[in-house]
Parts: structure tokens; C-alpha cells; sequence
């Protein structure tokens, strides 16, 4: 990796981490979720990013995904263990980081997903199997009497890609590949006070090309034409709402969904209901392994 990328790496994983931190001193009680997320996308946007994903903020049970309608008024609560997720890009180089605030009485959880990143940084350099990420994050969680995420993961990042390989897994996977020099990649566990484990819901309002086809509808063609800006990454219903109507953008996406161009990404809510709590950093993989989200 030369000296070029990694400073637009380091310059991405700055402004995420800044723009994330801004977000987390809003998450208060009657706060409107969708107002979060526009400010972290602004704060973006005014430090010289762009984000690389829509800026998320998933409550409680919901471990990832939740992105708010630009007319939801749901708002945080007491209580709440709320999560908030951002990435920027700088000429396509994705830093991802997350961060959990904790509303209520549940700091435990909120340290067992925050320790787990930290201990799973402190093994990461070239060479290391990507089963002993796994089992430091695994060991973090348990230590506080919690179930790690076991099908959520960690990933890669690179240019114009939010996730690619290696997968990162949340618990001791076995995984004998090992890390190499120059690598970037997302740590990201998850610890529930359930099930341990995910699935999706509906209604996503995420959403990411995976196919490219001509379209018949001249809505639908409309409406590609914007998502085509995002470069190949993962858009918000909201974006396109804002500049093309609820009606029209539904209708092209549903179009598009039906055509198998692009794919949604629903909430993805623990099996049994547990709080969930996440934390986060991005790394580029040296001896002296670079955490680009993390401020000096």
C-alpha cells in the first residue's frame, strides 16, 4: 500500500471518527433518529468526505441497519442502548467505525462490545489467523456474561467497497488464513444480552446495486441515474425521496429490486430480542497497524 492511499485512508477514518463522535453527543432522550443521521452525513460532507455508507442508528435489539424515512419520527428513549454507525470515503477509500450510547442502566454491555475492539486490535498484524481475532473478541464479550454476534462480522474495506474480504468473525471461528501486510480492514463486534444471533426483517431502506440491466419505466431510469452517483455504494431511501418524491422513488424501487439491480439491507434484530450494543474501528494491517477512526 503506498504512501498516497494510506493518507486517504487516515484522512477518511478522521473525518469518520470526528463526524461519529458529533452524532454520538446528539443521542439524548426525544431526539428524532433522522436527525442524527442527517447531521453525521452533513458533518461528513463539511469536513470534505463523503459518506461511504448511509449514517445508521439502530436501537436496542436492532443490531445494524436501521436507517430512518426522511418522515420517521421515532425518537430515542430512556433506556435505549443506541447504536450508531458511519463511513466516509476520501476518492474511495472507506473508514467504517460505530459506536454504542448507552440511555439507561446498561454500561456493561455497552464495555463488552467496546473491550472486544479493543482486544482484537491488539492482536491484529501481518500473520496473525483471523480465528485469534475471533477469539479475543469471543473471550472480551463472555468475560462480561454476554453473547457475541455470531453471524455478524468484521470485514474488509477498500476503494469504492465497504465490505470484501477477509470476513472478521465476532467468536473463535478456526480460521486458519492469516492477515496480511498492507491489508485494510473493519473490526466490528456485537454483544447481545440474547440470542447471540441476527436475522432480517423487512422493509429495508438500504439499499446497494448488484446487477447492472436496462430498465423499462422512465421513473425507474430516473432514479438509476442518482444511484449510479453513489459510485457502487449503499444509498438511503431517504437521498432519494428528498430529490424525487416518496411516490416516484418507491416505484423505481421497486422496479429495480423486482429487476435484481439492486439489493436491500433490512434491520437485522437479535433472534430472541436482547439489547445489543457495537463497537467499532477500521485498521490498515502493519507491524505497527495503523487504526485510522481512532483520534489522536
Amino acid at each position: 500500500m503506498d504512501s498516497e492511499i494510506v493518507k486517504k485512508f487516515k484522512e477518511s477514518g478522521k473525518i469518520a471518527a470526528t463526524a461519529m463522535q458529533h452524532g454520538a453527543r446528539m443521542i439524548k432522550p426525544g431526539v428524532r433518529l433522522v436527525d442524527v443521521c442527517d447531521d453525521v452525513e452533513k458533518k461528513i460532507k463539511e469536513l470534505g468526505g463523503e459518506p461511504a455508507f448511509p449514517a445508521q442508528t439502530s436501537d436496542n435489539d436492532i443490531a445494524a441497519h436501521y436507517c430512518p424515512e426522511e418522515d420517521d419520527e421515532t425518537v430515542y428513549k430512556e433506556g435505549d442502548v443506541a447504536k450508531l454507525d458511519c463511513g466516509v470515503h476520501i476518492d474511495g477509500y472507506v473508514s467504517d467505525n460505530a459506536v454504542t450510547v448507552d440511555l439507561g442502566d446498561n454500561s456493561e454491555l455497552v464495555k463488552a462490545s467496546r473491550d472486544a475492539v479493543n482486544a482484537a486490535l491488539k492482536v491484529v498484524k501481518p500473520g496473525t489467523k483471523i480465528g485469534e481475532i475471533g477469539r479475543a473478541i469471543q473471550q472480551a464479550i463472555e468475560k462480561y456474561g454476554f453473547a457475541p454476534v455470531r453471524n455478524l462480522s468484521g470485514h474488509g474495506i477498500g476503494r469504492f467497497s465497504v465490505h470484501e474480504s477477509p470476513s472478521i468473525p465476532n467468536f473463535d471461528s478456526g480460521n486458519e488464513q492469516t492477515l496480511q501486510e498492507g491489508q485494510s480492514i473493519a473490526i466490528e463486534p456485537f454483544a447481545s444480552s440474547g440470542a447471540g444471533m441476527i436475522y432480517e426483517s423487512s422493509n429495508p431502506t438500504v439499499f446497494m446495486v448488484v446487477n447492472k440491466k436496462p430498465v423499462r419505466s422512465s421513473f425507474a431510469r430516473e432514479v438509476l441515474k442518482t444511484i449510479e452517483q453513489y459510485n457502487g455504494l449503499p444509498f438511503a431511501l431517504r437521498w432519494l425521496t428528498r430529490k424525487h418524491g416518496i411516490g416516484k422513488t418507491r416505484f423505481a424501487i421497486r422496479e429495480l429490486l423486482n429487476a435484481g439491480i439492486i439489493k436491500g439491507y433490512p434491520p437485522l434484530p437479535d433472534v430472541k430480542h436482547g439489547l445489543i450494543s457495537q463497537a467499532e474501528h477500521s485498521v490498515l494491517v502493519f507491524d505497527k497497524p495503523i487504526v485510522i477512526t481512532r483520534l489522536e
